[in-house]
């Protein structure tokens, strides 16, 4: 009993392990069951969503198709009409522009605006470039009125891709780069006037013309990738590409319609270099960058340029994303922050003052000016900004009237007690000397008006005292020292000995000697004349022997 109940447990345990692996292969099949299912689901939602695109596609195609067939028809209706009218301007235009040939106009006979047409119906774009160029400081009459004077040419796109083919020319020969450079910039923008507009419907042009205004752009972008660095924001030499050859290249990308045969990456980098210019906006939009404009506008922020990213922000509609007020309070932070550093740096000096201001007042005239320019006072208010630009204008003219008037101050002469305002043309006087005596002949008096024997000699002379004797100090001269002396303030008095053979010479007797002394009734001091007293003690003058003693001077009767 005991055998057969083992034998019936081991049959028992195979029938379990034959059933749990038909189980497994049983639960294996439904699983790929409804992979299959699955999959045969999403091949037909595929072919379903697949059927109806080509349906839609077909409706479409058939659409356009009718719609290019009507518009077929009707250009074809109107061809002769359009020629007609199209001859008759030609011939106007060519028998305007052969009248200008035949009888042409002297030099600054016409207006503006007819020379400028005559040119134009000549077709002669060298020589409306240089009539440009000399009329530069006009530009603004000249905006006005190059629109209608290209109308004028018998081929005006023909004459604007002239003069940018010689201005390329004369930029790979960097000779006389930058008026043309002008002159080509106010042509391309009179010859397509609604290119930075999205919406705009822009006229067609002949294969050929778009054709050579293709190739005149590879021919520019070549230039453009040969020079290492560009010209910057605001500058534009010979060789660098600056934002006015910017704003022409992508001018005549959007109005030719030649955006699929450049690498965007070039059209982005030249948008996002010259970002300041504040027509790029609209070309950027022009150009349909899609999403990748707010690609831009964020490269803008990242590199400091938030005026800049609210003008293109605002002219693409993307303000819910990049708020301007957002952006102009960044970008006043910004500024305040620099100020500071440069007021830190310069230990808070005048300098570094001034400069730190200016930084200021400039961020809030360009806040005020792009808040102005886009209309969004209604999402950032001006008034406190003006307040403060009018505070530090205020500060920056008090600081120009002390700094000015501080340097009148500081150029006038000093001038001692009792002289007049007017400058003295006296020249500077001698150095001192540590001599207490100081040297009077180092001053070089003018000559002296001759007084007659009348006025000399009017009174008794009488011998000075002994206190005659002693040098005067350095203070009695210290008041003369600060002004100019004129001769009649000063007596002489020349001391004339009676000639003696046996004599002993003397030249101290031909001497001058100045006393000078202050008049009671004014400040002024006077210089008189005194005799000149020999001291007491004898002097050794070599082979002529003075002595005092044996002097004697003479005297004069009244």
């Amino acid at each position: 009993m005991a055998g057969e109940l083992v034998i019936n447990t081991d049959r028992v345990q195979k029938f379990v392990g034959d059933l749990e692996s038909q189980m497994n292969a049983l639960s294996a099949c439904t699983r790929i069951f409804a992979t299959l299912s699955d999959r045969l689901h999403s091949l037909q939602r595929s072919l379903d969503d697949r059927s109806h695109s080509v349906e839609s596609n077909l409706q479409s195609l058939v659409s356009s198709s009718h719609q290019a067939l009507d518009s077929f028809f009707r250009r074809m209706a109107s061809l002769p009409e359009r020629e007609s009218s199209a001859a008759a301007v030609v011939e106007e235009r060519k028998a305007a522009a052969l009248a200008d040939l035949d009888n042409p106009s002297p030099r600054g006979a016409c207006g503006l605006s007819e020379s400028l047409r005559s040119f134009a119906r000549r077709m002669d774009s060298s020589g409306l470039v240089k009539f440009l160029v000399s009329k530069r400081k006009e530009s603004a009459s000249l905006r006005a009125v190059m629109p209608g004077a290209i109308a004028e040419a018998v081929d005006p796109p023909r004459l604007v891709m002239d003069a940018v083919e010689e201005f390329l020319q004369n930029k790979s020969a960097r000779v006389g780069v930058t008026d043309k450079r002008w002159a080509c910039g106010l042509l391309v923008q009179a010859m397509f006037p609604e290119a930075e507009r999205a919406d705009a419907r822009r006229p067609e042009y002949a294969r050929s013309v778009v054709e050579r205004a293709a190739a005149l752009l590879d021919v520019w972008r070549k230039q453009v990738e040969s020079v290492t660095g560009a010209g910057g924001d605001g500058e534009e030499s010979d060789g660098a590409i600056g934002p006015a050859e910017a704003v022409m290249i992508l001018q005549m990308v959007v109005a030719f319609g030649l955006k699929s045969r450049f690498d965007e990456g070039f059209l982005r980098k030249l948008v996002v270099d010259f970002a300041r210019r504040r027509d790029l906006a609209k070309l950027a939009v022009a150009l349909d960058f899609g999403e990748k404009l707010a690609d831009i506008i964020e490269e803008l922020v990242k590199n400091g340029k938030e005026i800049e990213a609210v003008y293109f922000a605002t002219e693409s509609g993307m303000t819910d994303r990049f708020s301007p007020a957002s952006l102009l309070k960044s970008y006043l932070g910004n500024a305040k922050k620099n100020a500071r550093t440069v007021l830190k740096s310069g230990n808070n000096n005048m300098n570094s003052a001034e400069e730190a201001s200016a930084i200021e007042l400039s961020a809030i005239k360009t806040v005020v000016k792009c808040v102005e320019d886009r209309k969004l006072e209604s999402v950032f208010s001006l008034d406190s900004l003006k307040k403060r630009a009018a505070i530090l204008e205020k500060a920056k003219a008090e600081r120009k009237r002390n700094s000015s008037s501080g340097s009148k101050t500081s150029n006038k002469r000093a001038l001692g007690p009792g002289s007049s305002s007017q400058s003295s043309s006296r020249p500077a006087k001698a150095p001192k000397f540590a001599n207490p005596s100081p040297s009077f002949g180092r001053r070089n008096p003018p000559p002296l008006a001759h007084l007659s024997s009348a006025v000399r000699y009017s009174a008794p002379y009488s011998y000075p005292g002994p206190g005659a004797y002693e040098a005067p100090s350095m203070t009695a001269y210290t008041p003369a020292y600060g002004r100019s002396h004129s001769p009649a303030e000063a007596q002489i008095v020349t001391i004339q000995g009676e000639y003696s053979p046996s004599a002993t010479y003397s030249p101290i007797t031909h001497r001058l000697a100045y006393s000078p002394i202050m008049d009671a009734s004014s400040s002024a001091s006077l210089y008189r004349g005194a005799p000149y007293v020999p001291p007491a003690r004898p002097v050794n003058h070599g082979m002529h022997d003075y002595d005092p003693q044996q002097h004697q001077y003479p005297s004069y009767g009244q």
